[in-house]
């Protein structure tokens, strides 16, 4: 787990260095705010329908190959494609380093299914809870690293962002050890690689079905809410990149002591089921609440409100991994990326789009907040999902046997 956590930790520091940064960068190739959040959201669309198409081929060659091998081949992608985004001189040049770096980045699917191999089920959900507290730690660092960075050159945060993937793909290469024994592998299987499949494999697993969507639908919210964030609290409060860094920090510094802290005493309280439904509420009441929010401060407070909301996606993530098998961790973890790169794809046409209806409303006016409310809308959808799915699903989520590796 300390191998793990830390290259966890490094590769989400990386990525959170871009976020406030990005859409900026973007901005610089347009003449027009209305043509920033349209490119922006074409850049975020080649990033995601790569990764939807890349992700369960790079979680079943893990089953494969190892989880070892395909990290440090995920940290080789991001590294180049952090380099290539810092060197972009036009538009098109970003669209196509974003897609490659879509279809190479699946780091989150495989250190996920390294973790099920090392980890009893009854473990799971406070393991998964430690990583996601290593992407809260990485948030707490990266946005804000990147807000002070990019105000001072919107390049240099990608230079530093390419330079920690390589220290990743180092420190992966010298000490991180294999995870998934040679017997426990699995044949690589085309069939079973692309992305239809590996989402109709993942429903029928035992006792996930429903949550398929309740993932779909809390993914796409999520993801909405990152492809308007910087756009939206520019647009409502004038918020800056420094600014809109020291937000995400606040994401950060929640999810990592929700996660690595309060996770395992919330686990000891409430089953996954019930913390999971526990989550979508809270989630569902956020995203209505940033949408209503009128004041800078409200982000924050709100942002320390949710705090279930953090803990939840840990718990379903820790019932899905429960349904699989040693020998299918990959591919379930890379299906479920896979899922969650397909709402990355509709996100950047929703959001951008619904905020763009706003873009002529004034500075503060509650309607600026109609993606999160749409947010919100999806959230409570996947809540009902989750509470019939859980009822017509008393027993524990076993797994179900696998074909022969």
């Amino acid at each position: 787990m300390p191998f793990i956590m830390l290259t966890v930790l490094i590769d989400m520091v990386a990525v959170g260095l871009i976020i406030p940064v990005l859409p900026h960068l973007v901005g610089s190739f347009t003449d027009s705010a209305a043509d920033k959040t349209l490119w922006f959201g074409v850049v975020a669309f080649s990033f995601g329908i790569a990764n939807f198409f890349g992700s369960p081929v790079i979680g079943a060659l893990s089953d494969r190959f190892g989880r070892r091998p395909v990290l440090l081949l995920g940290f080789c992608g991001l590294a180049l494609s952090f380099f290539g985004t810092a060197m972009a001189d036009a538009l098109w040049v970003l669209i196509v380093v974003r897609l490659f770096s879509g279809a190479m980045q699946a780091n989150a699917a495989v250190a996920h299914a390294y973790v099920a191999d090392i980890s009893a089920p009854d473990e799971r959900a406070r393991r998964f809870g430690l990583i996601g507290a290593m992407f809260g730690m990485g948030f707490i660092i990266g946005p804000a690293l990147g807000g002070v960075l990019g105000s001072i050159n919107l390049h240099l945060p990608f230079w530093v962002a390419g330079s920690l993937a390589v220290v990743n793909w180092f420190y992966g290469w010298l000490v991180l050890p294999e995870s998934l024994p040679p017997e426990k592998r699995r044949a690589f299987d085309w069939k079973r690689a692309n992305p239809v499949a590996s989402l109709s494999g993942l429903a029928r697993l035992h006792g996930v079905g429903w949550l398929v969507a309740v993932i779909g639908l809390s993914g796409l919210a999520q993801f909405t809410l990152h492809m308007t964030w910087v756009l939206y609290v520019d647009q409502k409060f004038g918020w800056g990149p420094r600014e809109t860094g020291w937000s995400l920090f606040a994401v950060g510094l929640m999810s990592a002591l929700v996660q690595g802290v309060l996770l395992g005493r919330l686990l000891k309280r409430f089953p996954p089921r019930k913390l999971a439904v526990a989550g979508l509420v809270s989630s569902t009441l956020a995203y209505l609440a940033w949408g209503l929010a009128t004041e800078g401060w409200m982000m924050y407070a709100v942002i320390g409100a949710n705090v279930l909301g953090f803990a939840g996606a840990s718990a379903i993530q820790s019932i899905v991994s429960n349904a699989a098998d040693e020998h299918t961790q990959g591919q379930a973890m890379g299906a479920v990326a896979g899922l969650n790169s397909l709402m990355a794809v509709i996100a950047p046409i929703v959001g951008p789009s619904l905020l763009a209806l706003v873009s002529h409303l004034p500075r503060g006016d509650w309607r600026i907040g109609v993606p999160y409310y749409f947010c919100a809308a999806l959230q409570a959808l996947a809540t009902v999902l989750a509470i019939h799915h859980f009822r017509t699903h008393r027993g524990g989520a076993a797994p179900v046997p696998a074909p022969a590796p």
